[in-house]
This record gives C-alpha cells, structure tokens and sequence, in this order.
C-alpha cells in the first residue's frame, strides 16, 4: 500500500461529505452524489463512513447507499471496501421499521443480562438487514453523575452491573463470527470516564484519580474486550487535564499493554481537531494529528473534510510520526474489515432478513420493556388497577407522545422527529385505552414540558375519574444538547402534579425520562409512582401492563435516586462519607417494588475464612409469601468492616445478581461464589490488590461476616 492509501484507510468521514445538497424532509431520504464520493474513495482512499444525514432510511436506501460505495471502492487498485458505521443506540435506531428497545439505562433496569444479550441479537440482524456492518454501541461508561444528559445511554452507576452487560451486549452484537449475515462489529465507548463530568455538563472535564479511575470506570472495558469487542471510541473530553485523544498512557499503556486490546480505536466527532480549536492543547491542527495517532488514535471521524489525511501524509514524510505507527494503525483496521467479511459481498438481499420489525421481535422488545418497568412507590396497594368499573383521567405532556416513550438517537440525533415516524405506534394513552375501553379514559394535556398550558378544566376532569395517572418527565434529547443547569423537573410540571393532588383522587405518577429528575417537592403527595425510564416503542404497552396488573413489576433502579440537587452521592459510598449527616436518596440504588412480597431466610457461608485460592460459597432462601407470582433480583453486597488498607473501603459494593421467578409460595435457593479477586481494591500505586480484613455479606436484609485471610 501506498502511504496515501493508508492514511485513507484511517479517515472516516460522514455520509453528508459524499451527499448532495441538504434535504429537510423527512420523507425524503438524502442521495448520494457520485462525483462526491468518487473524491472520497478515488482520490483520498477513505477507509470509512458514518451514520445519516437529516434522518433514518429504509433498508433499500440504505442497500442503495452501501451498493454505490461499493462499486466505486471496486473501481480503486486494491479494492479495500469502505467500513460503514452507524448508532445503533437502542435497537437500529437510523433504520425504518426497526425494532427500538428501551434505551440502555432501562435494559440495565431489567437486572437480566439475557434480555440485554437478546436485543443486541436483534439489534445486529436489523443493522446487517440494511448492509451495515458496524455499530457504534455499546456505552460502556458507568454513569455516576445524574446530571449528566448521557446518562440514559448507560447502564447505571454500578461498575460491576455494567459490567455484566457489557458481555452481555457485546456478545449479542457480535456473536461466534462477526462475518456473518446475523452479526456486527461493535464499538465499546466512551473509552474511558466521559461519563463523570465534574459539571454534570456533557463534554467537559472529568477530574478523576487513576486509581479510582481504574476501580469503576476500568472494568466495564475490561470485560468487553475479554468478550471480544472488536472496536473502541474514545472519550471526547479530558480527565485530569488531559485530553484523551492525546493521552498516550490511556489509549497505549492501558488500552494495549494492560487490556491486550488488538482492536481499533477510533476518535469520536471531530475531536482530535478540538485538540487544537477546543481545547487549546496544541498550537496547530496539524500538531492535533501528531498527538493523537502516537497516543493510540487508529481512525479520525474527522468528520467533514479531508484535513486529517493532509497534515497526516505530511508529518509521515517529515519523520514527525513513524510509518510503523500508521502499519500498525492500518492493520488493525483491515484486520477488523477481514473478520466482518467486507471483502466478500457483505450486502444481503432483504429476503435473507425475514424477521426485520416482526411480530417476534416485537414480543422480545414488550418483555425487555416489561421488566425495565420500576415500580417505586404504591400506597395502600392502588396498584394494580382493575380494569372494570373504572374511570381514568390520563395527562400530562408525555401521556400521548412516542417522543417521549423513546428520547434522543431515534430516527434522528435528537429524538425530535419521533412522533412523525412513529404516528401508529402506541402511546401511554393509547395503551391505557386498550385496556379499559376510551369511554372509560379521560385526556388533556394538561402542561407542556417547561411552560404551563391552559389546564382550567382539569379540576373538572379529576372528579369524573376515580384515578389519574400523570406523565412527566422529559423532552428528547442527545449528547449536549441536553446540558441542564438544574436536576428538578421544570416548575410547571411540580406545579401541575401538585394541582391533580389538591382534587383528592389518587394519582399515578409515570415517569419518562433518561435521567433522575427530582420529584421531591411532590413525590410525597403522589399514590403510585412508576419509573419508566426511556422504554422505547413497547413503552406504552408495557407501562399500561404494569398499571393493570397484565406484568407483576420487576425492574430495579440502576441508579441512586437523589431526593436534593446538592445530595448526589452513588450508592457504594465510604466510610467517612457515612458519617456525615446527609439525608437518604429518594430512592436507593437497586430498589423496585413488586405486586407480590419476598422473604429472604437462611443466609449460609461455606467457611468464615477465605484463604489462598479457595472460594466462598453463599446461597439464601428466597420465598414468595403473596398472592401472584413475581420477580425478584437477588442482590449481593460485600462490606469492608475492617481492613489494612491504604485506601478507604467501600461500605458496600454489588458483587453478585441473580433474577429469579416464585411462583406464590415457592421457595428457590440462590447461590454465589466470591474469591480474593472480588473483594481487591487499587492502591495508590495503581495496583490490584487484596488485604485481610473482616468483611460482611449482605443478601436482602440478612448479613453474615467473614475473615479474609
């Protein structure tokens, strides 16, 4: 290969360079422009394209796209395809009649790596149905800062929940063999804390100690690169005042000599260029280049010109940068096009993908949404609701709105255009008029997202009802658009909900939202609430299974729900941090209720030391002492009670999960198995280590001691 040839393979743009002009509607899918693309691939050997220009396609625009590109990239000396990349957020979110599945915050909700492992699944089959070989999923960042408006694009704040998902997913996208028709190539980001902004605002700085770093936001990545994930996106901000697209020791030291990742790294939009327009971290953009690719950058999503093959053909000839560092570059992403099979024909006729938006899948979706559903409060038992004899007052600005139910990365960036594409899908609304008859439902509005709206005949309304269930939360959003400067829902929406309360009805507060808006000026006045999160296009169907009983709820929080904007702690929290006199969360972090009740009894050790390589075996009795079957997520939480230690120990932390379904009075046995590795922390020398010390197991409300040794 010549040197243009591979720095081309190392250039990703997005589809807008090789598009023509801008088209605003959405039922107008954009075209390519020939000329354009010949540019791309003929003069500057492009080695990669983005995602979609205004929306998302049907999958034979998308099979028309894909085949275009093709047949220039045949046209070039060594015919190296182009490797074609798309979100693929929460189902195949850019591609017409896809399966959309609750975002990742409500899959980790479900507590069942199964279902999350089952819709990657889907995931894939829909993304190759439309010839794309690449997703840029999973989120990998663990999500410990509630403000933060990617939030809902995590699985929580738990590093060891993460984790588990993290396999999970990463082995639905890609399977045995990414090479077939089924699979993907999937893209672990954002590598690594992007998620912990000290400001809570998006893309900006992260100030975390490294061996904290290592403790929470290491092992997720860890754990998909284990479970073979072929590709990795870099954080776009900085962390201790490094950016790190130039952080040698991030992207080399760790990623490649610690992790042993052979895959490619990549650069998220347009960051190595913000290394010197953004940040001010070099004195030119060409000085971005050098940076960035000896710190362990393979690929640039430049992503709208051809500046980074420029300065980077240049600084090759200059000696700036050594050609093995672009061989090692490029070989790690022909290595990736190899193994996806791009240099066969990865195309496939739609007729191979007869399951694309089928019945099936749709069945996957409703259950994962059914499980993510939370059920959070429920005073004098008013749910579940009976389904006869009964008059619904149904409000609030998320009540009739797919928006909503889906948030941002749906059909566009932003999530905006949701209810145009989704027009027959079904509502919270919809969903509630299904199941009790629309004679039986009673609308209005009632309050827009953050303005008040005209709501004079609510009062009326209310006392035709004998229940209300009200639908708050937020608007969709992405990325930095999202940025709020205050964690409360907007004063309307407080406002209004304390209005439905002065009526005396109960009222049912549903959720929709990515992050954890604070309720507490009137969570204390609601009779029901229900956190729904972000539950995609079965949203509506499943809230209303909920509401009536059709699903026993079974989902648990990801996150600690705070109850003050200025009391943010996480759930595994320290010592010292116990003792100062803070007020408890909203709601704590794995809490859900049920329509059944559960008894933990019996907890067992199999030894009260732990020693050398042996393991410590722990099992407990779990009973469902209702009336009606139901789910349960077994949590176990190791203490650190006392320990020589350098570095203060977690009060708890989730070491062990397990979801498991009672019949009512069926007991089952839930066993788990901890050795030394579980119980190490990092030391200020940035190693893994274990110490003795007496620690405590905690299953439920049960506890038991032991040494380890």
């Amino acid at each position: 290969m010549t040197l243009e040839e591979k720095v081309g393979q190392m250039t990703q743009i997005t589809l807008a360079v090789v598009s023509k002009g801008t088209v605003n509607n959405p039922q107008t899918p954009q075209e390519i422009d020939t000329n354009k693309l010949k540019k791309a691939i003929l003069q500057y050997h492009i080695g990669s394209i983005l995602n979609v220009v205004n929306h998302a396609y049907s999958r034979k625009h998308w099979h028309q796209i894909l085949h275009q590109i093709q047949s220039i990239t045949n046209r070039t000396r060594l015919k190296i395809p182009v490797l074609y990349g798309i979100d693929a957020i929460h189902g195949s979110n850019y591609i017409l009649g896809s399966t959309l599945f609750p975002q990742e915050i409500g899959q980790a909700a479900t507590w069942n790596p199964a279902l999350v492992k089952k819709a990657a699944e889907i995931t894939a089959y829909e993304t190759r149905a439309a010839g794309i070989p690449w997703v840029f999923s999973p989120v990998l960042g663990v999500g410990k800062q509630p403000l933060w408006p990617r939030l809902y694009e995590t699985f929580g704040e738990d590093t060891y929940l993460t984790s588990k998902m993290a396999v999970a997913i990463v082995k639905g996208y890609e399977g045995i063999d990414i090479a077939g028709k089924y699979h993907v190539a999937s893209c672990m980001k954002h590598y690594m804390g992007y998620s912990f902004p000290l400001s809570g605002k998006d893309r900006t700085p992260a100030w975390i100690p490294e061996n904290y770093l290592r403790k929470y936001f290491l092992p997720p990545f860890s754990a998909a690169v284990e479970a073979g994930s072929h590709t990795l996106m870099i954080n776009s901000s900085s962390i201790n005042g490094v950016p790190v697209h130039a952080d040698h020791h991030i992207l080399t030291d760790i990623l490649r000599n610690e992790l042993h990742f052979k895959g490619l790294a990549v650069s998220d939009w347009g960051d190595i260029e913000n290394l010197y327009t953004k940040y001010h971290f070099v004195r030119s953009e060409k000085e971005a280049v050098k940076v960035a690719v000896l710190a362990g950058v393979d690929m640039s999503m430049v992503p709208f010109d051809y500046s980074f093959p420029k300065y980077l053909i240049e600084l090759v000839k200059e000696g700036q940068i050594p050609m093995s560092r672009i061989n090692q570059a490029v070989k790690r992403i022909l290595t990736v096009k190899e193994e996806l099979g791009l240099f066969d024909d990865f195309v496939y006729p739609e007729k191979d993908y007869p399951k694309f938006g089928s019945a099936e899948f749709k069945t996957d979706n409703l259950k994962t949404a059914q499980e993510s559903i939370t059920l959070l409060k429920n005073n004098n038992q008013v749910l579940p609701l009976k389904k006869k004899h009964i008059k619904i007052l149904v409000t609030g600005f998320a009540a009739n709105s797919m928006a909503t139910l889906n948030g941002g990365w749906t059909y566009t960036w932003q999530g905006t255009k949701t209810d145009f594409f989704d027009n027959k899908k079904t509502t919270i609304l919809k969903a509630i008029q299904n199941k009790i008859g629309k004679e039986n439902v009673f609308y209005s509005k009632g309050t827009n997202f953050n303005k008040p709206l005209d709501n004079s005949n609510i009062t009326n309304l209310a006392k035709k009802a004998d229940y209300i269930v009200l639908c708050l939360g937020e608007m969709p959003y992405a990325e930095t658009p999202g940025n709020i400067n205050d964690l409360y829902l907007p004063e309307n929406q407080v406002n209004f909900a304390l209005k439905l309360a002065k009526t005396g009805k109960p009222v049912i507060l549903v959720l929709t939202e990515g992050r954890p808006r604070l309720i507490s000026k009137f969570a204390d006045k609601m009779s029901g609430i229900i956190m729904a999160y972000l539950p995609g296009n079965q949203g509506g169907n499943a809230i209303a299974d909920v509401l009536f009983g059709d699903v026993n709820p079974s989902g648990k929080l990801p996150f600690t729900y705070p109850r003050f904007p200025n009391s943010l702690e996480n759930y595994n929290i320290t010592y010292d941090q116990q003792k100062i006199d803070t007020c408890p969360p909203q709601f704590p972090f794995g809490f859900g209720l049920s329509y059944t009740t559960f008894r933990y009894s019996k907890l067992r050790l199999n030894c009260d030391t732990l020693s050398k390589d042996k393991t410590l075996k722990i099992s407990v009795n779990i009973t469902n002492t209702g009336k009606r079957a139901g789910k349960e997520v077994v949590q176990l939480y190791i203490g650190d009670l006392y320990r020589n230690a350098t570095i203060l120990p977690d009060v708890k932390r989730l070491v062990g999960f397990s979801k498991i379904n009672l019949l009512p009075g069926e007991t089952k046995t839930v066993s788990f198995s901890i050795k030394k590795p579980d119980l190490s922390f990092v030391n200020r020398k940035m190693k893994t280590v274990t110490v003795s010390g007496t620690y405590k197991v905690q299953v439920g409300n049960l506890t038991r001691k032991f040494y380890l040794k």
